[in-house]
């Protein structure tokens, strides 16, 4: 068991990708808390990592977008009342509806985009930063889109946030370089057959691109010991062989 004595927080872990991850860290022996808005869908992934014989997880429903800065540290407080520190955090909740012109786009709906795509990962790592600094290695991974960095046409607010968030992964990696201590890497998805990808492009013949469950070896490789050392960078499901 790898991961064994490793907390893993997940945002988005209700479903799609966060849920790939979270049973797939889990079998490896981790200690997952599972953060998502949508209770239902914690549910059935705790249940999955139960039947699965995995270490128990915990849930943590959160709304990212809603939340206070007071709840986030309260969050952080009882992981470390409860842990005492962290050894891994994925970003993986994401916020996209459509694809859609910006001439179109109302305040609030950009805002929301913004707050759950590059604002929460940001509340998020200020405030466990402290948890993640106790372990002796520790690993943040964020979510990205590599459509995204070409500056897709109507890919709106979470475009612009997925160009955001790489540029905001890589600072906080050179920031926490020198410590040797966490490490910070992107992670870019490419085409699977996950919700998000559903919403994007419901005509796809969903059957020609890979399951989600693809990407477990490179969550197990990113969370692992084989990529403590590995840091500041953005690695693409379709091109990397861990």
């Amino acid at each position: 068991m790898p991961l064994k004595d490793h907390v893993i927080l997940i945002t988005g872990a209700g479903g799609g990708l966060g849920a790939t991850a979270a049973l797939a860290l889990a079998r490896h022996g981790a200690q997952i808390i599972l953060l998502d808005k949508n209770i239902p869908k914690l549910e059935r992934i705790y249940d999955a990592i139960v039947a699965a014989g995995a270490p128990e997880p915990v849930m943590y429903p959160f709304d990212l977008a809603g939340a206070s800065e007071a709840q986030y540290q309260e969050m952080a407080d009882a992981i470390e009342q409860r842990y005492g520190s962290l050894q891994g955090l994925l970003h993986s909740a994401v916020e996209f509806s459509a694809f859609s012109p910006i001439a179109s786009y109302k305040t609030k709906d950009w805002g929301h985009a913004l707050n759950v795509n590059l604002n929460a990962p940001f509340i998020l790592c200020r405030v466990l930063l402290p948890l993640l600094q106790l372990s002796r290695h520790a690993a943040i991974v964020f979510t990205s889109d590599s459509a995204a960095r070409k500056a897709q046409a109507y890919s709106g607010a979470y475009g612009v946030s997925k160009i955001a968030l790489e540029g905001f992964a890589a600072i906080l990696a050179a920031e926490l370089e020198a410590g040797q201590k966490i490490r910070v890497n992107t992670l870019c998805p490419g085409p699977v057959d996950s919700p998000l990808r559903k919403r994007a492009y419901p005509a796809e013949d969903k059957t020609a691109i890979p399951p989600m469950s693809s990407l477990e070896p490179l969550y197990l490789y990113l969370f692992g010991d084989a990529s403590i050392g590995v840091t500041g960078q953005i690695i693409d499901a379709q091109t990397f062989k861990p």
